[in-house]
């Protein structure tokens, strides 16, 4: 954990919707006063895609083991080092990776799949909020979590996972399905060794289940909507939660277990805002009491 300067990340696989949590945070920074530095953590992948093109056209063999999820394909080093920076000096550096969504970074000059320059991180912010793959990884050489003040892991079932990923990279990024499958199906080996770990360290999860059947999940299909879902939020430490104040205040919630709480899809911004907005606050002012 900082010893001074908190870090909050945010992980999940490659379509799990840890923008959307992202975006709640934003607003709830917003609202509180909070002055973020906010990293993405695609920025941290080691090539751009005109270099792992280049890579797998000369040594195909290399295909596997260069998914994003591997830790030979990311800037791991730098990663661990920024958390390590920031935590206790409140500075670093960071750079954006270009997505086809990225239309602003397009405009001015920047090419899909490009990274930008690296730059120092703003001056004067509170804490760091990391969004990505890798904020709960541990491995023999980087133990990036140790790192982290408030892991939380962002992780739908796995039809629903693959589902939401394969109509994002369609619509917003122009792969064809076919093509996505076997992003898929080439990480897979990589997803266990590497992501799904992560949420046995996490302090939150936010699960999203759908109540609609997605059983072959790589037929094309409108994504289930909120309305359509439940989500499951498990909690590492269960004592430090106001549970009867929770299933007050969301409605329609349950409890299905002693450390977790299960709430209306349409009602997870709701519970994401409740559940970790005291967390931030608590995390800033012991900043501020050291």
């Amino acid at each position: 954990m900082s010893r001074e300067y908190p870090i909050i990340a945010v992980t999940g696989s490659s379509g799990a919707g840890t923008t959307t949590v992202k975006r709640t945070f934003e607003r709830m920074f917003a609202r509180e006063d909070v002055h973020a530095a906010i990293v993405d953590g695609d920025a941290f992948h080691r090539y751009t895609r005109d270099e792992l093109a280049r890579i797998f056209r000369e040594e195909p063999e290399r295909k596997d083991e260069l998914s994003h999820f591997a830790v030979e394909a990311n800037l791991l080093d730098r990663l661990e080092a920024l958390f390590l920076e920031y935590g206790e000096h409140g500075t670093g550096t960071f750079r954006h990776y270009i997505h086809a969504e990225d239309k602003q970074m397009i405009e001015a000059g920047y090419r899909v799949g490009t990274f930008t320059e690296w730059q120092p991180l703003p001056c004067g912010t509170d804490l760091l909020f990391y969004e990505g793959l890798h904020g709960g990884l541990v491995t023999a050489e980087h133990d990036i979590a140790r790192h982290v003040d408030l892991l939380v892991g962002v992780a739908p079932t796995m039809n629903l996972e693959w589902i939401q990923k394969i109509d994002r990279d369609i619509k917003m990024r122009g792969y064809s399905q076919e093509a996505v499958i076997d992003t898929i199906l080439g990480r897979m080996g990589d997803y266990v060794r590497y992501i799904q770990p992560q949420f046995s360290r996490t302090h939150i999860n936010f699960q999203r289940v759908p109540t609609v059947d997605t059983s072959n999940p790589f037929e094309v299909q409108d994504i289930p909507n909120d309305a359509e879902s439940f989500v499951v939020i498990r909690f590492r430490d269960p004592s430090t939660v106001d549970f009867p104040w929770l299933l007050a205040m969301i409605q329609d919630s349950f409890m299905s277990r002693p450390h977790t709480l299960v709430v209306p899809g349409a009602r997870m911004s709701l519970a994401i805002e409740l559940i970790l907005a005291p967390l931030v606050r608590h995390l800033l002012a012991q900043r501020r009491f050291r």
